[in-house]
């Protein structure tokens, strides 16, 4: 049985809202969203005549631009504090590949042994806490 249309999850990144809506979930002026539009911290959609759509992945960051804001960092840090996480949202996505690279490559190694033999040269990854990854290597 299929799931209906309207019980299925929204795309976060439809853009959908018009501005005076998004204005008003996300708590700002409508001239706010267009300055920072202007900054280029937000990138709304855009209908045929113009119109500026916000999807709710958008809204998520001007709450969080709000609340940078609003806590004393200026629109400079805020730029950086977003090119952060944009780039450690990277490096995880990196990470959980090459973890999952690491992985298939001991699936391949371990199957092409004979039962006993120990013939893994790969790195011994230690996962600690807190998303961070330790890479031991043998003494050859």
């Amino acid at each position: 049985m299929s799931t209906p249309p309207f019980a299925r999850e929204p795309n976060p990144d439809a853009a959908v809202y018009v501005i005076s809506v998004a204005a008003e979930l996300t708590g700002l002026h409508p001239q706010t969203l267009r300055a920072y539009e202007r900054m280029g911290l937000i990138a709304p959609g855009r209908t045929g005549g113009g119109g500026r759509r916000y999807s709710h992945r958008d809204l998520e960051r001007l709450r969080e631009i709000a609340d940078l804001t609003s806590s004393g960092i200026g629109i400079e840090g805020v730029r950086r504090i977003m090119a952060l996480e944009h780039q450690v949202d990277a490096l995880r996505a990196r990470n959980d590949e090459l973890v999952a690279e690491v992985d298939a490559l001991r699936r391949v190694l371990a199957a092409r042994s004979a039962p006993g033999q120990v013939v893994n040269k790969l790195p011994v990854l230690h996962q600690a806490v807190g998303q961070s990854m330790v890479v031991w290597r043998r003494p050859r």
